[in-house]
């Protein structure tokens, strides 16, 4: 499947519309429509969903979201440079596509859509994970989205779906792993892009459990993981000194040994270790 709409490969949108990537923007377009369609793919039935898209660029997994059948796609793009082409997609397909010129950080896409809402885009570099962490910590949870299917550098999708243990394990893995069911669905070498990435990436799919994993209070959680995180190579106790006088009384309380650094605890007890901080 070469195409998969009407519309003119996306190298010629590319050439056509004078798109030179931007680093300054973290672009990187991906330029193979079955890929972008195999992405769609990823993120489930989206013929009841309305899909919210961050960094479309010349629009290959608009294109590809909208093909697979999407309810509608809202698209939020920072580059103006992208607006025509995004445009030439809207009349396509019959309006089924919203294009919001702005800042995904200061834009609030819920004024525009209507649940059932899934999240799915190839994020920019340099505000990925920004994105991802505000979409993992709302102030109420379950979230006002079903899925995210995210594309990251690949060290970033790894963080994401790290195991204790591992030297990728940290604040990412706790946050994603504690209210969602996180995968690695896809990984892509540099020249699937344009310009090619110094680095590979990955699509990573995140469905939100209806309620977190393990009972905590959120922000004490958040707390409590970055501070054990900020000091990883650490003993717990030294690395959480400051939070309470009695810190090696809670560790040992939530099961933890005071000796053991960050990466080796496992969500559970992180978890449990936060409900002893919830206690004054």
């Amino acid at each position: 499947m070469s195409q998969i709409d009407s519309l003119p490969p996306l190298r010629d949108v590319i050439e056509t519309h004078e798109l030179v990537a931007r680093k300054a923007l973290g672009q990187n377009f991906l330029l193979d429509l079955n890929l972008t369609s195999r992405i769609a793919r990823i993120a489930g039935d989206l013929s009841n969903t309305d899909v919210l898209e961050v960094g479309p660029g010349p629009g290959g997994l608009t294109r590809g979201l909208l093909a697979e059948g999407a309810r509608r796609v809202l698209a939020i793009e920072k580059d103006h440079r992208c607006l025509p082409a995004l445009a030439q997609i809207s009349d396509l397909y019959d309006g089924r596509l919203q294009v919001i010129e702005g800042d995904a950080l200061e834009v609030n896409p819920l004024e525009h859509l209507t649940p059932p809402i899934a999240i799915c885009a190839n994020l920019p570099y340099n505000v990925g994970t920004e994105l991802l962490i505000r979409w993992l910590t709302p102030k109420e949870w379950p979230p006002v989205w079903n899925s995210l299917t995210l594309m990251f550098q690949k060290e970033v999708a790894e963080r994401i779906t790290a195991q204790p243990g591992s030297k990728t394990y940290g604040r990412l893995a706790i946050l994603s792993q504690w209210r969602t069911d996180a995968r690695i669905a896809l990984t892509l070498p540099p020249e699937a892009f344009s310009p090619p990435p110094k680095v590979h990436s990955a699509v990573v799919h995140l469905t939100a459990l209806p309620e977190p994993r393990y009972p905590a209070d959120a922000k004490v959680l958040e707390r409590v993981v970055a501070k054990a995180f900020n000091q990883r190579r650490k003993m717990l106790r030294a690395a959480l000194k400051g939070l309470a006088p009695d810190v090696e009384d809670r560790l040992v309380a939530a099961g933890i040994k005071p000796t053991e650094r960050a990466e080796q605890v496992s969500l559970e007890a992180f978890c449990a270790l936060a409900r002893q901080f919830e206690k004054t």
